[in-house]
């Protein structure tokens, strides 16, 4: 009987999970070393107690691996099969099950925008739904849900910027960088819509105060300038400003992950000091037929307050020498962070507080000479830019033209500190000139709007330098320089609308805020135990040659049993 049961006795099936084995980093193993001490003493004195049994081994049941693979599949990679297998339907429950999970919930992830929506909202979609913790692993994403952790939506580190992406302006992803969603799909307007569209009211608020001083400046009489241009292009960039305004608000309001993202983008937080310039030289140009020349505190307190908040913020960052320190994040956008205490100085100047404007014209100049110095010895030795961001070079003309605009306002006199500062703006402005290359045969871009205010700062600078040295070359130079910028705004106009109305390209993917937190964290599901790497650190062919000396010891001990039968 016992012979019959034995040839009735069917051979064993046994699994195996084959995968590919995931990079395991140093400095993981170095941190689970400490955790996986109690694991590996457990194994030797198993180890010995398995030597110790195996004289003494007896007839067992045949045994099951619990890796879920087939036999079949180990021997298709033993022969060299190259054909695509398909993965086995996984229950989530095996080792197996957790890649596969992951998988599914990347797939998932990458067409699901939620991810940048606001966190409260985000928070009360996921409630129902929380992680999965089994076997010490904790899984990223939710395999039924495919919902992101929101460790996705913590800040991203300033140099992980300037590792995925290129360029000064830093919107252009690295084509060996993956993003969190899909390239080839359109995106949702407000996540599409980015804090860089405040350079529209830029270029068309610093025109308003333009066509303002050409009105009025004696320098410019003669040419008998209405103020009605003035007053049209203040109502445009009015009306320009508000809606830009509200899209934006809109954006913070559904979408606040993105705008976090935003601000810490080395380039793109500059761009937060955008609105509130664009507020106070609306107060500056505004046309004396709604205003009166002398405005009240108030309006300078309310722009200038958020002005003074992020100077903290930021300047605090650059001097505290972290992470954000100016070194690392320095690029001519920073010129907007500075600008923004000269602008407010002018406004000081214009309601009557002649010693705020010096306390904010200090502040700014200390903190121009920093960027001016670190931005000088930070270009040349960086890679060369792409030719569709040369007009980022144009920022270096605002701060210093700026600055002897405040200078001149606050004691009412364009003395030789103006026109120091006005001579170095005008110099690097001639520079740019004679390089009229930098700037042709390059894709328009809705952030090109950034850099027409600081043509049009030079501008008004060269009407109050003519206005005090009146001659034939300083009112042609002023002449020249204003006809160049409001061309140069009013074709950036035409494109615009045509981008926007006719063929609809001027608001593409934003790529620049759905890099990945850290290089490579999709290739990297799951947290390395020791348990789990001493599985899978081997190879499919050591797996197939140890399930054959498997076999063939327990094809021998079943031998050896028929013949003690017998």
């Amino acid at each position: 009987m016992e012979m019959r049961e034995t040839s009735r006795r069917s051979p064993a099936t046994h699994f195996v999970d084959i995968h590919e084995v995931p990079e395991v980093d140093e400095e993981e193993e170095e941190e689970h070393h400490e955790e996986n001490k109690p694991m590996q003493t457990a194994e030797k004195q198993e180890k010995r107690f398995n030597k110790a049994m195996k004289a003494r081994e007896v007839k067992r049941p045949n045994r099951n691996f619990s890796r879920q693979v087939s036999l079949e599949t180990g021997f298709s990679v033993l022969n060299g099969d190259k054909r695509e297998r398909k993965a086995l339907p996984r229950s989530g429950k095996s080792f197996g099950g957790f890649g596969s999970a992951y998988a599914t919930g990347a797939e998932v992830r990458k067409g699901d925008f939620s991810i940048f929506k606001t966190k409260s909202t985000l928070v009360k979609q996921n409630s129902k739904l929380p992680l999965r913790k089994e076997s010490g692993i904790d899984l990223q994403y939710n395999d039924v849900s495919g919902g992101l952790d929101e460790s996705v939506n913590e800040s991203v580190p300033a140099g992980r910027y300037f590792a995925a992406l290129r360029g000064p302006e830093l919107d252009q992803v690295k084509e060996s960088e993956d993003i969190l969603l899909p390239k080839d799909e359109k995106w949702p307007f407000l996540l599409r819509f980015p804090i860089g569209c405040f350079g529209i009211c830029l270029g068309l608020s610093s025109q308003a105060i333009l066509w303002r001083a050409l009105a009025t400046s004696p320098a410019t009489k003669f040419l008998h300038i209405t103020p009605l241009i003035n007053l049209a292009i203040w109502l445009l960039a009015l009306g320009v400003l508000v809606a830009v305004f509200i899209t934006y608000a809109l954006k913070c309001a559904f979408y606040f992950e993105a705008v976090k993202r935003e601000y810490f983008h080395p380039v793109r937080v500059n761009f937060f000091f955008a609105p509130w310039v664009v507020c106070m030289f609306l107060a500056i140009g505004v046309p004396s037929s709604i205003a009166p020349n002398t405005l009240h505190p108030a309006v300078w307190c309310t722009f200038m307050a958020p002005i003074v908040f992020l100077d903290l913020k930021i300047y605090g960052q650059w001097l505290s020498g972290g992470k954000r320190r100016l070194c690392k994040v320095a690029n001519p956008s920073s010129h907007l962070s500075v600008v923004g205490n000269f602008v407010g100085a002018i406004l000081a100047a214009k309601v009557g507080w002649a010693e705020a404007g010096k306390f904010l014209w200090a502040i700014g100049f200390a903190h121009y000479l920093v960027v001016f110095v670190t931005l000088y010895q930070r270009l040349p030795t960086s890679e060369a830019l792409p030719k569709e961001l040369h007009p980022v070079y144009s920022m270096f003309i605002a701060t210093p033209a700026a600055a002897s605009i405040a200078w001149g306002a606050i004691y009412d006199e364009f003395d030789g500190l103006s026109r120091t500062c006005y001579f170095i703006a005008l110099f690097l402005y001639c520079s740019l000139i004679v390089r009229i290359n930098f700037f042709t045969g390059f894709r328009f871009s809705v952030a090109w709007w950034s850099y027409t205010f600081p043509m049009t700062t030079a501008s008004i600078a060269t009407i109050k330098y003519a206005e005090q040295v009146p001659s034939v070359v300083s009112k042609g130079l002023a002449l020249s320089l204003s006809f160049m910028s409001s061309t140069i705004v009013s074709i950036l106009l035409v494109s615009t609308l045509l981008h926007a109305f006719v063929w609809k390209t001027l608001f593409p993917n934003d790529l620049a805020i759905a890099i990945t937190k850290e290089q490579g964290k999709e290739k990297k599901p799951l947290k390395k135990v020791y348990d789990i790497r001493r599985w899978t650190k081997q190879s499919p062919l050591s797996f197939v040659s140890n399930i054959g000396k498997h076999n063939s010891a327990e094809h021998n001990s079943q031998i050896k049993d028929n013949e003690v039968d017998k």
